[in-house]
């Protein structure tokens, strides 16, 4: 049996879709185990291009069964969505993707209360995709979560009368229009009926599988100081994202986690607010061209930077990194120089990751080493040796920094443009 957990060592967008997409080959179960719809992973492969936000990447090899653990917040549009947008491209999940009915839903005030939560903090707002994710964590600790069990009778309707008192209390106070119980109630019950058939409790099925000698692909969403605890707080998500989590999320016990691979960005890119120690503030310079992206959950520009040493090194320390897939090394490409942070000074002192908050974070020198860049595409490349020596020197620096081995690298966005050492 093999549990390999796979992580984004920075602040997501990292290019996790793409790595659990090529990994699941040998998988016999890929699961989602931590966050919502708030992430989305970008896959590439012979059915099409696909930006999934709650499937697991992995479920487009066929002899996958997708998993979405108890820890994943759902949103049931989005869930239908995918079903229906797989199910149509000929992937064909019946049968073979199922939703732990203890994950929490998310209802529409949630998402209501998420940017009227925003609005309200004005220039504090954190950033968040207003999709409802806080909001439902936060009913989940404090007992008003309402879960997929909860349709299987009529505890459904009873907890959203009490949910939509509350909350349309809240609603009408930050200024926005009070729900109908109705119309909410008749809603997620037609939800409800179409989710039904890909609900099971997972917890038979894990364990059966750990004792089977199943290999098990853990597929987190966003990245390791997203994570409540050990990222840039306030401006994090509001799940655990480090490789933990999935204990909790799916039932896994933290023992079998054996492999956990690290997938990291040739540079840096964050979504929102918060800390980004190695921004590029010249918009009109071409590598921040180069580096530019489009957020595949929200739509909004990635912010960009060079690539941060101190970030990976922390989070190869905190979730026990074993292998680095190292994404898009060919955006680097036509670069004549390549800044790296290698550490950061604050106040003239050496400190690490840990040794400050978010603000403080935000007012870090960052200590850079310039590299010699390349200007070959390497798009085509098939093997390490493949690239150029300036390409193979920046690898090795990165293993090297982290202590970690690189075993993957992007040369492409496509599943067949990957390196495997």
């Amino acid at each position: 049996m093999t549990v390999i957990a796979v992580i984004g060592s920075q602040w997501g967008d990292e290019g996790k879709g793409k790595a659990v997409d090529f990994l699941a080959e040998r998988a016999d179960y890929v699961a989602r185990f931590n966050g919502g719809n708030n992430a989305g992973h970008t896959v590439i492969n012979q059915f099409g291009a696909f930006k999934i936000h709650l499937v697991p990447s992995g479920i487009f090899a066929k002899n996958t069964t997708g998993l979405i653990g108890g820890g994943v917040v759902i949103d049931p549009t989005v869930l239908i969505e995918e079903i229906e947008m797989l199910n149509k491209a000929g992937v064909g999940v019946d049968g073979r993707l199922w939703v732990s009915p203890r994950a929490h839903i998310i209802m529409p005030y949630h998402k209501i209360l998420d940017g009227l939560y925003e609005e309200a903090k004005g220039a504090g707002a954190t950033g968040t995709t207003r999709r409802g994710i806080g909001p439902v964590f936060a009913d989940k600790v404090s007992y008003n979560g309402i879960r997929w069990t909860d349709f299987a009778s009529d505890r459904f309707e009873q907890r959203l009368e009490v949910q939509l008192t509350l909350k349309n209390k809240i609603i009408a106070a930050l200024g926005g229009e009070a729900l109908k119980r109705e119309q909410v109630r008749d809603e997620y019950r037609g939800y409800y009926e179409k989710v039904k058939p890909y609900l099971k409790e997972l917890f038979s099925l894990v364990q059966d599988g750990l004792k089977a000698n199943k290999t098990f692909l853990l597929e987190q969403a966003m990245g390791s100081f997203l994570d409540t605890d050990w990222g840039t707080y306030p401006f994090v998500t509001a799940s655990t994202t480090i490789p933990s989590a999935a204990s909790a999320g799916l039932g896994i016990p933290p023992k079998y986690i054996q492999n956990v691979i690290g997938v990291t960005k040739a540079y840096t890119t964050r979504v929102g607010g918060g800390p980004l120690p190695t921004e590029i503030y010249d918009y009109d310079s071409d590598v921040y061209k180069k580096f530019g992206e489009v957020a595949a959950t929200t739509g909004r520009i990635r912010r960009v930077g060079w690539l941060d040493l101190e970030i990976v090194k922390t989070a190869a320390q905190l979730s026990g990194m074993t292998e680095i897939c190292l994404t898009k090394l060919d955006v680097l490409s036509g670069l004549k120089e390549i800044q790296v942070c290698t550490g950061y000074k604050l106040n003239g002192e050496t400190v690490r990751y840990a040794d400050v908050d978010a603000y403080g974070l935000d007012q870090v020198e960052c200590v850079y080493e310039t590299f010699p860049g390349w200007s070959e595409d390497i798009s085509k490349a098939k093997s390490f040796e493949d690239l150029p020596i300036n390409a193979q020197k920046y690898v090795k620096m990165i293993e090297d920094a982290a202590g970690v081995s690189v075993k993957w690298i992007g040369v492409g966005p496509a599943r067949e443009e990957t390196i495997r050492r």
